[in-house]
C-alpha cells in the first residue's frame, strides 16, 4: 500500500521511481549468480530501509519464502540433470527413478532466491510509487486506458468485500457445510463474477452519459521542474541498467548449473556486486527537501 513518506524515492516523480524499481527487477531477472542475487537483495533491502518501507518488504519476504522453498524442492525432484547425485529415492510411481542431484538442488535454491528478490523489488516499487501519479501520466497519452486501469484498481477492494459478504451469507444457510467443498467456492466465484459484470456495465453506461466516451486525453497541467531527487533517482536507475547490460555483454557473472556447477568468480563479480549496492543507494546521499 502506497503512503507518502519523507524519502528521496517518494519525493521523486513517479515515473522516475518506477524506472528505478524496474531496473532492480530486471537485474534480478537477468542473473542467477548467487553473489549478484545477494547484492541485489541487499540493495533492495537497504533502499527499502532508507525509504522507510522496511516493514512492507518484511511482509513481502514472508510471503515469498514459502514459494522459494517450494520451487527448490520441486526443481530438485523433477529435474533429472546434473552429475552429482546426493540422494537416491529409487522407483517412485508415476515419476520413475528419482535421484536428487546437487546441481538441481542448488539451481532450485537460486531460482527460489531470485523469486524472493523479485518480490522484494516489486514490494519496494509498490510502496514508493504513487499509483495515481502513474495513472495521470498515462492519462496524458491514452485517456481511456488510464480510466480503465483506474476503475480496475478501484474495483478490486469492492469485489473482495462482495465475495466476503457472499461467503458469510452462504455460511449462514442450513447447508453451510457445502461451502467447504469446491462446489461451494465455485458458487461464490460465479456470484462475484456476475456482480462484477453487472457493475461494469452500469459504470460504463454512467461514464458514457457523462461524456467520457468522447474525451480523448486528460488535460495537461503545468510541467514541474526536475528536482535533485528526480535527477538522483534517474541516475541510479540508469546506472543499474548500465551495470546489467555491461555484465551481460562481458559475461562477468556467468553461471551454469548443468551438468556441473560452474560460477564465474574473481574480482569482477565482487566489483559488480559492490557497484549494484552503491548505485541503488545513490538517491539517498542527498535527503534535503524530502518532506515535500
Amino acid at each position: 500500500m502506497y503512503r507518502h513518506r519523507a524519502s528521496p524515492l517518494h519525493a521523486a516523480r513517479a515515473g522516475v521511481t518506477a524506472l528505478y524499481g524496474l531496473a532492480l527487477v530486471g537485474l534480478a531477472l537477468g542473473f542467477t549468480h548467487p553473489v549478484v542475487l545477494a547484492a541485489i537483495a541487499v540493495a533492495v533491502l537497504a533502499a527499502g530501509w532508507r525509504a522507510g518501507v522496511g516493514s512492507d518488504l518484511v511482509r513481502a519476504a514472508r510471503f515469498s519464502l514459502f514459494l522459494a522453498v517450494t520451487i527448490t524442492l520441486v526443481n530438485a525432484i523433477v529435474v533429472r540433470d546434473g552429475l552429482t547425485v546426493v540422494w537416491r529415492f529409487g522407483e517412485i510411481p508415476p515419476f520413475g527413478q528419482v535421484d536428487i542431484t546437487l546441481e538441481a538442488l542448488v539451481y532450485g535454491a537460486l531460482l527460489g532466491m531470485r523469486v524472493v528478490v523479485i518480490v522484494l523489488a516489486f514490494a519496494l516499487l509498490t510502496a514508493c510509487v504513487d499509483p495515481d501519479a502513474i495513472l495521470r501520466a498515462f492519462g496524458r497519452r491514452s485517456f481511456r486506458s488510464a480510466l480503465t486501469a483506474t476503475l480496475a484498481t478501484r474495483m478490486v477492494p469492492v469485489l473482495a468485500r462482495d465475495a466476503q459478504r457472499m461467503d458469510q451469507a452462504m455460511r449462514c444457510r442450513p447447508n453451510a457445510e457445502d461451502m467447504s467443498t469446491t462446489r461451494g467456492r465455485v458458487a461464490v466465484v460465479r456470484a462475484v463474477a456476475s456482480g462484477a459484470l453487472d457493475r461494469a456495465v452500469d459504470v460504463a453506461a454512467t461514464l458514457e452519459l457523462r461524456g467520457y466516451a468522447t474525451r480523448r486525453s486528460a488535460p495537461s497541467g503545468p510541467r514541474e521542474p526536475w528536482s535533485r531527487h528526480d535527477v538522483g533517482v534517474l541516475a541510479a536507475g540508469l546506472a543499474l541498467i548500465a551495470l546489467g547490460v555491461a555484465a551481460a555483454i562481458t559475461g562477468v557473472a556467468a553461471f551454469d548449473a548443468y551438468p556441473r556447477l560452474h560460477a564465474e568468480g574473481g574480482l569482477g563479480v565482487i566489483v559488480l556486486a559492490v557497484l549494484i549496492v552503491a548505485a541503488a543507494l545513490v538517491p539517498f546521499w542527498n535527503r534535503r527537501g524530502v518532506e515535500r
